[in-house]
Parts: structure tokens; C-alpha cells; sequence
């Protein structure tokens, strides 16, 4: 159960206080996510209330950027962070993945009329590398909610009227193509100070192309609004990835043709690049910067070779990476140090203060793919580290996901041994796992993940200080904040 709502402008109390009326009458919600303007001219006196603890949002609440110059300064990280307790920011662009498996992507900012784009704006490359971001992802369908917070331009084509607002003048042509690729089921917008939902639009040629979901638009209007516009909209959704396929492309009644089918028409026919998607150290946010590249030659010593001898060299990455600690793309300042084959790094967006990465200094997928040097430093850190966290009456969780990931990340976070014992911790896991219909096996005390898994054998694997280690070999999706969410 999730709620949207239109532009804030600062008022934190009218729309708080509103989301507290509604739980108290219908339940409790899950989320909220705010398009348009969440911050206004005079919002500082309301919001130093939340940004210093004294209040809390009464749900957890994900907002858009800036919209303007006058208030870039509430978002301190472009690539998302927490404003407050319970407050976070998506960032400038990205997928948001819950772990129910439900995928919202999301674009802040406006159109940018000038280059370069301004901070507050968005530019066709943006949009261009959030497409491929997810349009590169194997069986793509489609994501299950867009955050955008300027209208589609051409949304009102083949539908009802969307009163005084002109859609053929109104919105971005950018958030048009974004929707036209992505397939939303649902796409929520503002800025416009008005309230409308279009009926649902078709996402596929009839008698052409096979049945797709539907998509709902729906824009909404400024929290407070004098004219009692709607501007919080409250829906239950079920992940695509959760529904049966036929359930998924029900057509109702009042289904129209697609708004941006001249945009289709007219949009290039490119092959999607062949780069996998990775997750950058934080929460939820993905690395929108990749490009496809290429193998470097190798060394050997003659160039005239047909099959020349391969250097001892890890495999190159097919784009910038956000890991190899030689790459531009690599956030030096959280290194905590750096040894001969591996370095150690806090998490960005960690669970806790002390969540920390171990990840080797060239490129390597996975646990599997490492080398014995490699693999004899990372067995190192783990026993420093777990030295480390004991003396601080700690215990760690280490984990690994193999799975839409480009570099090795190995995941250690610490847990304080007097709130729960490693059984508790294993529990957990398990339980999460049959929840979510997960077969996480025990592997032998003696055996390693090697010796289970290939390399470029997609997996998820825990490993607990005491050296017991649970493995899932994935088969088809997996919730990618798995670990996380434990």
C-alpha cells in the first residue's frame, strides 16, 4: 500500500498530518513518494524541526530533487542520501528496488533548456543512461512505478481532457520517450498545480505485437492547494514480478491507445549495449555511466600473433566502474586501506556506521573468479576484521550478491553480539528465504563457496564469523537488497 502526492512546497505538517489522518482511518501505508517540489522558499523553519530529530515523518517518505537554483541546497548528494529520519532523497536519477522485488525508477529535475545543464535540470543523456541502464537487464518488461516531476509532453493524445492544461504544449518531451521505454504501470507527476488521471494507455500494437501491461498516469496537485485539487493519491500495488503474466496484461474497459505511439514510431531501432548493470556502494542506487567497452590487447610479445599469450591480468570492465580502485569513478575517500591485492572501504549508504567493503583492487566479479593471491588477502581482512569488531563487542555478517553486480562487493556488517547470537543471525536468513521462496543451503563446514559454484554462476552467499556459510544459486530474478533487507 503506497501513497503518492504532489508538489509540498515545504509544508511538511499539511501533508504529515494528512498521511497521520489517513493511517489512523485506513491502516497503515508503506511508503510515500513526493514528485514536484518537496522544498519551497520559505520551507527552513518547518524543516530544521525534522532535519535536527525534534519530528519525524510518520512513514517512510522518498522525494525527487530540485526543481529550481533556490533550493539545490537541501540535497547534499547528488546520487541520493537521508535528509532526516525517515526523509530520504532518490537522487538525480536511478531505480529504487524494494525488497517485495517492487522496481520504481525515477528522474529529478526539469527539462535543462540550456547546456550545459544546470544542476536542478536533466538532460537527454540522463535520460539516455537511465534506459539502458534497465532496458539492458535480460527479459525487461517493464518497471513498476516512474517518479518524474515534470508531465510527459502528448499525454492527454487519445485520452480524457485534462482541463485548463494544454499536454501538447505543457511537460517534457524527455519524460515522454523515458515513459514511452520504460513501461510504467504507474507514473506520477506535478509542477503544473493540477490534479489529473488519464485513463489507462495500451503498451503494445493490438493484433501486432503480444499483449504488455497497462500504464496509469496520474499528476497531482500542490499539498494545501486553495482549490482542493487532489494532491495525495493512495494505491495498492503487487510487483510485476510477483504476478502471473496473464493477470499482468488484463486490459480494462476504458483502455486507450498509447500517447507517445509517433514518438515510438519515430525513435531509432538501436540494439541495447551488452554492459552488465551495477550497483553502486549505496543503498539503492545504480551506476547510470556505462558504456560498452573493449578488451585491451593483450601482451604478448609478438602483435602479428593469431592467438597471442594472454597476460596474468584480471578481466577488464565493459564500462566505467565504480570499484576498481584505479578507476576515476572510484570515491577515494571512503577507503579505509588499501593492501596489495584488495582494500577495505566504508559503505556508502551503509546499514551502520562501521558497514564496510572488502573488494579487490583490479576487476573481479566474484569470490569464485578470484586468484589465490587475491583470495589469501581477502581470508586476511576477514580475520582482521573480525578482530576488530569482536574487540568492539561486535560480530560480523559477511555477504555477497553475484547477481546484476560487475564488481566483487563483499558486504561485512557488524552486529552487536549482546542483540543476537550467529544462530539468530543464520535464522534470519532462513526464514527470510522461505518467505520469499529463496532455497538457501548450508554449505559443509570444510568446503568453500568455490567449490559450489562456477565462475559466472549467478549466487547469494552469507558467511558468519563463525565460518558458517549459506549459499543460493539464482536461477531466474532475486530481490537484489536480499542481504540488506536481513
Amino acid at each position: 500500500r503506497r501513497l503518492a502526492c504532489g508538489d509540498v512546497e515545504g509544508r511538511l505538517e499539511a501533508i504529515f498530518g494528512r498521511v497521520r489522518a489517513i493511517q489512523a482511518k485506513s491502516g497503515r501505508f508503506d511508503m510515500l513518494l513526493c514528485v514536484g517540489n518537496f522544498f519551497g522558499s520559505t520551507s527552513e523553519a518547518e524543516w530544521a524541526e525534522y532535519r535536527t530529530g525534534a519530528k519525524k515523518a510518520p512513514i517512510p517518505t522518498y522525494v525527487l530533487g530540485a526543481n529550481n537554483q533556490d533550493t539545490l541546497s537541501y540535497f547534499p548528494d547528488v546520487s541520493g542520501c537521508e535528509l532526516a529520519e525517515n526523509i530520504t532523497y532518490l537522487g538525480r536519477r536511478g531505480v529504487y528496488s524494494g525488497c517485495s522485488g517492487l522496481q520504481i525508477a525515477y528522474l529529478s529535475g526539469t527539462e535543462a533548456q540550456e547546456q550545459p545543464a544546470p544542476a536542478h535540470s536533466f538532460s537527454a543523456k540522463d535520460v539516455a543512461e537511465l534506459k539502458t541502464s534497465l532496458l539492458s537487464t535480460p527479459n525487461f518488461r517493464g518497471v513498476d512505478i516512474l517518479l518524474t516531476s515534470p508531465w510527459p509532453r502528448d499525454v492527454g493524445t487519445f485520452a480524457n481532457s485534462a482541463g485548463e492544461i494544454d499536454t501538447k504544449k505543457c511537460g517534457s518531451k524527455l519524460v515522454s520517450d523515458l515513459a514511452a521505454s520504460l513501461k510504467p504501470r504507474y507514473h506520477f507527476a506535478a509542477l503544473e498545480k493540477a490534479y489529473y488521471e488519464r485513463l489507462p494507455y495500451r503498451n503494445h500494437m493490438v493484433l501486432q505485437e503480444n499483449p504488455q501491461h497497462v500504464t496509469r498516469f496520474i499528476a497531482l496537485a500542490d499539498v494545501g492547494n486553495t482549490s482542493k485539487k487532489k494532491y495525495l493519491y493512495a494505491f495498492s500495488i503487487v510487483p510485476m514480478s510477483s504476478m502471473e503474466p496473464a493477470e499482468l496484461v488484463k486490459q480494462p474497459q476504458d483502455v486507450t491507445e498509447n500517447p507517445y505511439r509517433k514518438l515510438r514510431k519515430e525513435a531509432p531501432k538501436s540494439k541495447a549495449p551488452l554492459c552488465a548493470e551495477e550497483e553502486p556502494a549505496c543503498q539503492f542506487f545504480f551506476d547510470l555511466n556505462k558504456h560498452q567497452g573493449k578488451k585491451r590487447p593483450s601482451d604478448g610479445k609478438e602483435r602479428g600473433d593469431s592467438q597471442p599469450k594472454q597476460a596474468k591480468k584480471p578481466p577488464q570492465p565493459m564500462g566505467p566502474c565504480w570499484f576498481c580502485l584505479a578507476s576515476p569513478e572510484v570515491e577515494k575517500h571512503l577507503v579505509v586501506s588499501i593492501g596489495t591485492h584488495c582494500y577495505l572501504a566504508l559503505a556508502k549508504g551503509g546499514l551502520s556506521p562501521d558497514h564496510v567493503l572488502i573488494l579487490p583492487i583490479g576487476h573481479y566479479q566474484s569470490v569464485v573468479d578470484l586468484s589465490s593471491e587475491v583470495l589469501e588477502e581477502v581470508t586476511k581482512y576477514k580475520a582482521a576484521l573480525k578482530e576488530f569488531f569482536r574487540s568492539k563487542g561486535k560480530r560480523y555478517v559477511l555477504f555477497e550478491r553475484n547477481y546484476r553486480s560487475q564488481h566483487l562487493q563483499l558486504q561485512v556488517v557488524p552486529v552487536p553480539l549482546d542483540l543476537c547470537t550467529s544462530e539468530d543471525i543464520k535464522e534470519a536468513f532462513i526464514a527470510q528465504a522461505q518467505e520469499q521462496q529463496i532455497e538457501l543451503l548450508e554449505i559443509p563446514e570444510h568446503s568453500d563457496i568455490a567449490q559450489v559454484a562456477q565462475p559466472g554462476t549467478p549466487y547469494f552467499y552469507v558467511e558468519l564469523d563463525t565460518g558458517e556459510k549459506l549459499f543460493h544459486r539464482i536461477r531466474a530474478r532475486f530481490p537484489l537488497q536480499f542481504g540488506r533487507c536481513v
